[in-house]
């Protein structure tokens, strides 16, 4: 079977998201290593779950764009989208990580973090969503 364009993308960008989930736990384990209390700063660990947790969503909509009723060009803009707003959460904790300026970047909750929170929302659950939809009609001709 030859992987369409959005498939070949998506599993390009799902690797490359592994590849920098390895390096956080390096940073991870090396921030352990060094600390009296055996621990990582909060947003460093956070940063390595979630980029990897975000790596196999990515390899997951992989799956889906491959056997989608949508045209490529839909399902490459939504995976775009999608996996755009993986890599920001994932900067935004590794930037913390690297300040440690914070515990809960959350609090206090400013404007601004809320815009990008509700941008997030919307993009990721749309965008999965548009995507899972494609994957679901393509499925639902051959029933």
């Amino acid at each position: 079977m030859e992987l369409n364009l959005a498939t070949q993308v998506a599993l390009i960008l799902a690797g490359l998201i592994f590849l920098w989930a390895l390096l956080l736990g390096v940073w991870k384990f090396a921030q352990i290593a060094a600390s009296p209390e055996g621990h990582a700063h909060v947003y460093v660990d956070i940063a390595h779950r979630a980029a990897l947790m975000y790596s196999f969503a990515t390899a997951l909509l992989a799956v889906f764009v491959q056997f989608s009723a949508w045209p490529t060009w839909l399902n490459i803009t939504a995976l775009a989208v999608v996996v755009f707003f993986f890599v920001a959460a994932i900067a935004s904790y590794c930037w913390h990580g690297a300040l440690q300026d914070t515990t809960n970047q959350l609090q206090p909750l400013h404007p601004s973090t809320t815009g990008f929170m509700v941008a997030l929302i919307i993009a990721e659950v749309g965008g999965s969503a548009l995507i899972l939809a494609g994957f679901i009609v393509e499925q639902a001709r051959t029933w």
